[in-house]
């Protein structure tokens, strides 16, 4: 397998899942050799089907590379105990046998399959962005006059300061008066 630079590669996923019972024990997980490119298996979860008996069932991996290995046991699944297992971190290279060692299923196993496409698009993009830098830098944007600043400035200040003197209010202060004539109903009322 070729190794492709990395910055012309993108990773791209796909659902992936198979079926194990009795009429079929073992599945292949292989990708075509004319793939050029790194493939990945990432399990994700293994569960039984409705139909499956009230048995151990037990889901091993055999990998196909060194030969002479002895299979790995995936999971050991019973209906009434444990009907489904969560598989993080199970990453396999291809090719990857699954073979229902005992039991009779239906098991079903499902996770990701990924592989690294070359990106085509990667040599357009560098050439944007050196084009990008190659342009000159715009001027900032023209401050607002310093007096309009100021005016805006203040107003948020005096804004700010209104309302953490009203958060900060204990219960038994009496309530500040809010602008001009905030008193008037109470002088009125007062005078009668």
């Amino acid at each position: 397998m070729e190794s492709i630079d990395s910055k012309s590669e993108k990773p791209v996923s796909m659902i992936w899942g198979c079926e194990l019972s009795s009429e079929q024990d073992s599945y292949t997980f292989q990708v075509p050799e004319e793939w050029q490119c790194e493939q990945q298996l990432a399990l994700r979860t293994i569960c039984l089907g409705e139909m499956a008996r009230d048995e151990f069932h037990v889901v091993e991996i055999v990998l196909a590379e060194g030969g002479a290995r002895s299979p790995v046991p995936l999971a050991t699944l019973k209906p009434s105990v444990l009907p489904m297992a969560t598989l993080m971190g199970v990453e396999l290279t291809p090719p990857v046998t699954f073979h229902l060692r005992a039991g009779s299923g239906p098991v079903y196993i499902s996770g990701q399959h990924v592989s690294m496409m070359s990106n085509l698009s990667w040599d357009e993009e560098e050439e944007e962005e050196d084009a990008e830098e190659e342009e000159p830098a715009e001027e900032s944007p023209k401050k607002p006059p310093k007096g309009q600043a100021d005016k805006k400035g203040n107003a948020a200040k005096r804004r700010l300061e209104k309302e953490d003197e009203l958060n900060n209010i204990s219960p038994e202060d009496p309530l500040p008066s809010k602008g001009r004539g905030a008193d008037r109903g109470r002088e009125a009322a007062a005078k009668k």
